[in-house]
């Protein structure tokens, strides 16, 4: 058990790659990199699912969604499953949050003593329309996901960002002669859509400088089936009013990268104000990616590096120095919050904790698994990473197989290849050994479709849910 405080900060959508310390070639995050140069960077992290509700359910559990059966942005987490919250709160540890949570409702027990200014799924139900997932039911998308506007301004998330950094410096101060360490959970929407950011940072981006995206359909790099598919429920890309607007849109997202760094560093100088820098161990991730045009696909909701793999720094006294190879995910993180105060929770099966992962370092054949079952998806889609290799594995779909250490862009899938067939063997195996995907895949589908007969049937769920970006609570620009 440390005596340390526990400050946990999450954003949104933030693309593991887009930090210097990650080795980004242009995007700025000084604060980002001066935490990770403090403390450890896990350079292999990822998402128990690319999407926002069932990964922040998985986060709080430490279950994988296929045992939560929170499978979507229509199912929020409500505090039913025991998660680290709970098991702080068991121990009297103090424990709040500021910002966004996307739960299900302020009165729900979700671990926390007070939740501040909390952001919730859109009138306690979420993005009900995006669980009608089969081919033939579906509709596309109301409007463009990625906001209206594109470029430089304000908005509601900008605000409530402004807002949540304010309340957390005004919390850190009021706790600086605290007699008991506390755990605080911060909550940021940055980098998520809308992409809009404050001038300022987004002039940081001319387009001048922005490079081509990779693999891109419109110079003849077919999309895998089960992506292509996907991709038509709401294809972004194809919703830009010209060239222009793309690279408009690339510049705000790099801005909003920058922006979240911005406010990260304004709660790292309220912690060393209230001179607890010292004794204050800080975490910080993000709850999946962003392709940012990759593919030529936009938002997260697959299992490439751009949208699975999240930034994840662990910094605080007797946190090593350095940069943790060892694959991990969100889970591991939900551990590490309980083991730091002593206490416990029920992870899936080879969930351990980062302080544990740390004292053994070198075991690069760590499996991580991540699954996706929502917005778009027309079947299920499996991620599995052990060592060197990546599986993909889609219901109803060719897999995707990849080696991140000889090819760590994703340029060659390596399935069809006959030498890789044992490779293939084994991660099946292994993925088996997590769940069976083929019932996993069925389990989702019935579930959702419960979910839209408790809501009256199709036409009703199609009308449900925020069309968008999920609104903030107001807060004083």
């Amino acid at each position: 058990m440390s005596t340390s405080n526990l400050l946990v900060i999450m954003s949104d959508e933030h693309q593991a790659r887009a930090m210097g310390c990650a080795g980004h070639p242009f995007v700025k995050t000084p604060n980002l990199d001066a935490l990770a140069a403090r403390g450890t960077r896990f350079s292999n992290a990822y998402t128990p699912c690319p999407i926002c509700v069932p990964a922040r359910a998985s986060f709080a559990t430490g279950l994988y969604p296929h045992q939560t059966r929170l499978w979507d942005n229509a199912m929020p987490y409500d505090g039913t499953i025991r998660g680290w919250g709970h098991a702080l709160q068991e121990k009297g540890v103090p424990v709040e949050s500021i910002g966004k949570l996307h739960y299900r409702a302020v009165e729900d027990p979700a671990g926390f003593d007070i939740e501040h200014i909390p952001m919730m799924v859109a009138g306690g139900v979420g993005m009900v329309w995006a669980s009608i997932r089969r081919e033939e039911e579906r509709i596309a998308g109301p409007r463009r996901m990625l906001g209206d506007y594109i470029g430089p301004g304000d908005s509601k998330y900008t605000d409530y960002d402004r807002a949540v950094v304010k309340r957390t410096g005004e919390w850190i101060a009021g706790h600086a002669d605290s007699d008991q360490p506390w755990c605080l959970y911060v909550g940021l929407v940055a980098p998520h859509f809308p992409l809009v950011v404050p001038e300022e940072f987004y002039d940081l981006y001319p387009s001048g400088m922005l490079p081509d995206v990779k693999l891109h359909p419109g110079n003849g790099h077919p999309r895998h089936p089960w992506v292509e598919k996907q991709n038509k429920f709401m294809d972004s890309e194809a919703l830009f009013s010209d060239p222009a607007e793309r690279l408009r849109a690339m510049s705000a997202y790099y801005g909003l990268c920058t922006w979240l760094d911005h406010n990260v560093g304004q709660i790292q100088e309220a912690l060393e104000a209230a001179g607890l820098k010292d004794s204050t161990t800080v975490v910080y991730t993000s709850d999946h990616g962003d392709n940012v045009g990759a593919r030529g696909l936009w938002g997260k909701s697959n299992m490439y590096e751009e949208s699975a793999a999240i930034p994840l720094i662990l910094s605080g006294p007797d946190v090593p120095q350095g940069i943790c190879e060892t694959p991990v995910s969100l889970l591991d993180l939900s551990a590490t919050i309980a083991k730091h105060f002593g206490a416990g929770i029920q992870s899936a099966k080879g969930v351990t904790d980062l302080y544990s992962i740390l004292a053994q370092p070198g075991n690069d054949e760590r499996i991580v698994f991540s699954e996706y079952h929502a917005a778009g998806a027309v079947s299920g889609a499996f991620m599995l990473r052990k060592g060197q290799w990546k599986l993909i594995h889609y219901i109803g779909f060719p897999d995707e197989l990849f080696d991140l250490e000889g090819d760590p862009e994703e340029l060659v899938n390596r399935a069809p290849d006959p030498g890789c067939a044992a490779v293939l063997a084994d991660l099946h195996a292994e993925l088996r050994g997590i769940c069976d995907p083929v019932l996993t895949d069925e389990q989702a589908f019935q579930d959702q479709a419960a979910l839209i007969e408790r809501y009256g049937g199709r036409e009703s769920a199609l009308r449900l849910g925020a069309p968008g970006a999920t609104p903030p609570p107001v807060v004083q620009p």
